[in-house]
């Protein structure tokens, strides 16, 4: 038989493991489902990517073949709750009303939001009346404005901002940014001290502890700083836009379209798009961590040449590909 002190040391142990590996196992990760433009090909789809943190599931804007997309990367899609569309060119949103009717046939019942340009909830509304569907589950649409920074969504881990862009119709990229997180506990000090776990959310929380004699001990000696918040900024479709380097500075990971290679700069300023040299210009005056690049122009089978081009001017730069994730780190 167990002594009752073991029992009391193996439970606080197993809830101080909680509180303090809670934070370490949080998951921030972009998986891309289409990093083309406009037209889809047999390797690469038109753009839609997945953010996963904590395994909450966002998806950015919605391509045709997006479904498809999903469930190659086994993602189930009941498990995207908020979904943000940058603009109402169709290789961003076409794929956005046949992944609302699969959730309908698959028998949905929680809330969907989506954020996006006010004209696409008449699009919306316009198709679902069309085919006489009647959704079985709340659809919440946030209208957003794309000439504006703004905070669409917030709760107690994250907030994601619209970041204005440089495009032929109104755009924006969105910002994912975490919050301060609690502070971590010091383990041996916290044993040593014998410091109940009733204490243990004040103390991470930022609070001091006061003993049974009424000594006060500071948080600062007792625990340890959270860990660095990250972020990750998505910029797609735009033209070179240097009044987002503000807003993107110093962010973990920076996607930023790179539709064309150098040779068609004249090309990419008559389209409002960027070239690879482009993206890596901002990312290094914004000195962020990383660069993935995407938006690939069709005419380019391979991105070689366009992550060359970019690591040329920023060395830390990776070419997206369908299907591959990119932590946020």
């Amino acid at each position: 038989m167990i002594p009752n002190s073991h029992k009391s040391k193996k439970i606080k142990s197993q809830i101080f493991s909680y509180f303090t590996t809670k934070i370490i196992l949080l998951v921030f990760s972009v998986t891309i489902l289409g990093c083309n433009s406009a037209i889809p090909t047999i390797k690469r789809n038109p753009t839609s990517q997945i953010v996963n943190h904590n395994e909450r599931f966002f998806m950015i804007d919605c391509a045709e073949g997006t479904q498809l997309q999903l469930r190659k990367r086994r993602i189930k899609i009941q498990r995207i709750n908020h979904i943000f569309i940058s603009h109402l060119h169709g290789d961003h949103f076409f794929g956005l009303i046949g992944l609302i009717s699969s959730m309908h046939l698959l028998g949905r019942n929680k809330e969907l939001h989506i954020y996006a340009p006010a004209p696409l909830e008449e699009i919306l509304n316009i198709q679902l009346t069309a085919s006489q569907t009647e959704l079985v589950y709340p659809m919440i649409f946030h209208p957003i404005d794309p000439n504006e920074v703004a905070v669409i969504y917030e709760d107690e881990k994250l907030t994601i901002s619209t970041i204005p862009l440089d495009h032929r119709i109104p755009t924006c990229g969105f910002l994912f940014k975490e919050k301060t997180g609690k502070r971590k506990l010091k383990k041996e000090l916290i044993n040593s001290l014998n410091i109940p776990v009733k204490e243990f959310v004040n103390i991470k929380n930022g609070g001091d502890f006061i003993d049974k004699n009424g000594k006060i001990i500071k948080n600062n000696k007792i625990t340890e700083d959270p860990y660095p918040i990250r972020s990750y900024a998505f910029c797609s479709d735009t033209g070179y836009n240097e009044s987002i380097i503000p807003i993107i500075k110093d962010v973990n990971l920076l996607y930023h379209e790179a539709t064309f290679t150098q040779d068609k700069v004249e090309v990419a300023r008559e389209k409002f798009h960027s070239t690879a040299v482009d993206a890596a210009t901002i990312a290094k005056k914004a000195n962020v961590k990383k660069l993935i690049i995407g938006h690939f122009s069709t005419r380019y089978e391979s991105s070689d040449q366009l992550e060359e081009e970019a690591r040329a001017v920023f060395k830390n730069t990776l070419a997206a590909s369908d299907g591959k994730k990119f932590p946020v780190e």
